[in-house]
């Protein structure tokens, strides 16, 4: 039995994946702890299976603007990554590296963008190391791109690139400590229904 659509996965297939979140979570919490020169805590991480409606309201509605940064999965698991970061999250990164004050997401500029590139493209690698070290898989990803627009639309990319397969997420929460700060930052994963199948095969994990 194959799994037809992302709606299929069952409670077991979910904890499988929080753990694997969980581990990636950790690995990418050390590298952001050394870039950003502080002390950072994680909690567990919370794995819903949404549809893309579900998702926008959870990131704060259809017209939020929001910061997100999309990486491709392009060899080994094929799909993509977004993350959804939220203001409280750009603000502490903002102040961390430049000891600027963060105001609105519209208002930031290249510089801002590049350093929140280059920590989702961390996550995202960590995330992905994670998923290598488990399945035996070599694991590719694209170069990251970030927008700043409002959730509906930035949703709309997977929703409409992914329709085939359903409309169904892995939506993943994130929770930090950076130094006083408590943030989110939220996972959107969507695999294609080939590799989400590999994945539980190389896990040994039943469908």
């Amino acid at each position: 039995m194959t799994l037809n659509n992302i709606g299929d996965l069952n409670s077991m297939h979910v904890d499988v994946l929080t753990e694997l979140g969980n581990i990636g979570t950790g690995n990418a919490v050390t590298s952001l702890a050394t870039l950003v020169g502080k002390e950072i805590s994680i909690n567990v991480p919370r794995v819903r299976i949404l549809d893309f409606n579900e998702s926008v309201q959870f990131i704060g509605g259809a017209e939020n603007i929001v910061t997100g940064v999309l990486i491709r999965l392009i060899e080994g698991i094929e799909g993509m990554i977004l993350y959804i970061f939220e203001d409280k999250f750009v603000a502490t990164v903002l102040k961390t590296f430049f000891g600027k004050e963060f105001k609105s997401a519209l208002e930031i500029n290249e510089m801002d963008k590049s350093a929140l590139n280059e920590i989702g493209n961390i996550m995202a690698g960590a995330y992905a190391r994670a998923l290598s070290s488990m399945t035996g898989l070599k694991i590719t990803l694209s170069t990251p791109s970030i927008c700043v627009d409002m959730a509906g639309a930035i949703l709309s990319v997977p929703a409409i690139e992914f329709a085939s397969i359903g409309d169904k997420v892995l939506f993943i929460e994130d929770s930090f400590g950076i130094g006083n700060d408590m943030v989110n930052s939220n996972m959107i994963l969507v695999p294609e229904l080939d590799s989400l199948n590999l994945l539980f095969k190389k896990l040994g994990v039943g469908i």
